[in-house]
């Protein structure tokens, strides 16, 4: 991808709901504050996240994996490379009724829900397609639009992945970032963008290849530095002891000994070195990150929560088996802050 398309960066309000889009070059350096005591509660996909640094209600749908398979004669040629995964998610079961369902309406359902709720935002976090389908992006595009909500967008390993394609992980990203899911972004930077809703800053950082490039890293340091409050969303959970390779962004143990999927899904083998320095130094920084509130991620195909370093990780459960996350951003009661602060 050309690197131009890349960094272009906007800072623009969108338009009375408090949403906003930072890129790096545009990011104001604040004194750092005194790290963020938070208190987050999960009843299956509710979440009520607390912290002293929320000043207004914030309500985010979080989804991720819908992993939709919409296609149509666009795609024939690219069929040799979309097969299996046009066949991975035909029929599911739905996480609560266990009703068969399917991702185009489980999407459909998500959608209403963040519609009835009057949700703030939408985070799409990765793997919405099963591959970069045309018929599917424009698909989703259409959904969105209709529901009026602002929404974030972050690519996935499945988003941008024709199985069997030859080429790197990053550059097969680039290229298909660049010829489909692009509008996705509106016209944010596709790798590393800053969101601004109601006080609180959402860093939108793609690990779809399990790494960190250096440009992302200079970026959530710039934005740490900013003292805002911050959230991040990844799809790719971070590492946390004792978790399984896929919480496989900063795992010590992710590498080409641990990859055991790698013909399965046709593509560039993990390295053996494992993880690079910077990717390393990504993980470390998050989790001394003072003003950084939490992680809200996917990839894993089911609910989990961590709490590293006294930094909670909420990941949702798949958006293909109509999973969601009705996240509650809210204020402290004073009758609480005596029992956190």
């Amino acid at each position: 991808m050309k690197r131009r398309s890349f960094l272009k960066g906007t800072t623009t309000a969108i338009a009375g709901l408090g949403l906003t889009t930072s890129s790096y070059a545009n990011t104001v350096k604040k004194k750092i504050k005194n790290p963020f005591k938070v208190c987050p509660t999960m009843d299956q996909q509710k979440v009520s996240f607390y912290a002293e640094a929320i000043n207004r209600p914030i309500k985010v749908i979080h989804i991720a994996d819908t992993h939709l398979f919409k296609d149509d004669d666009r795609g024939i040629p690219y069929q040799e490379y979309s097969d299996r995964m046009a066949k991975a998610y035909n029929q599911t079961t739905h996480f609560q009724t266990r009703i068969k369902t399917n991702p185009e309406d489980a999407f459909e359902q998500t959608l209403a829900f963040a519609k009835e709720v009057n949700a703030d935002v939408i985070t799409l976090i990765g793997d919405i397609f099963s591959f970069p389908s045309e018929a599917a992006i424009e698909w989703v595009l259409s959904k969105l639009k209709d529901t009026g909500i602002p929404y974030i967008y972050i690519a996935g390993n499945h988003d941008w992945h024709y199985e069997g394609m030859e080429g790197t992980l990053e550059s097969l990203r680039d290229t298909w970032i660049e010829k489909r899911l692009l509008p996705l972004y509106q016209g944010n930077h596709p790798l590393m963008a800053a969101y601004d809703i109601k006080g609180i800053r959402f860093l939108a950082i793609d690990n779809s290849t399990y790494q960190i490039n250096e440009e992302q890293l200079a970026f959530f340091t710039n934005q740490v530095a900013s003292g805002m409050p911050l959230v991040l969303l990844v799809h790719i959970p971070m590492y946390a002891p004792g978790k399984k390779i896929s919480f496989g962004c900063g795992n010590p143990n992710w590498g080409a000994a641990t990859d055991q999927n790698f013909k399965l899904e046709r593509r560039q083998k993990w390295p053996d070195g494992g993880h690079t320095q910077t990717t390393l130094n990504f993980h470390r920084k998050v989790f001394n990150a003072p003003n950084l509130l939490g992680i809200f991620a996917g990839h894993i195909h089911r609910n989990s929560i961590e709490l590293i370093k006294g930094k909670p990780q909420i990941v949702t459960d798949d958006n293909a088996s109509a999973g969601y996350l009705d996240i509650n951003f809210l204020p402290l009661e004073e009758q609480d802050k005596k029992l956190i602060l």
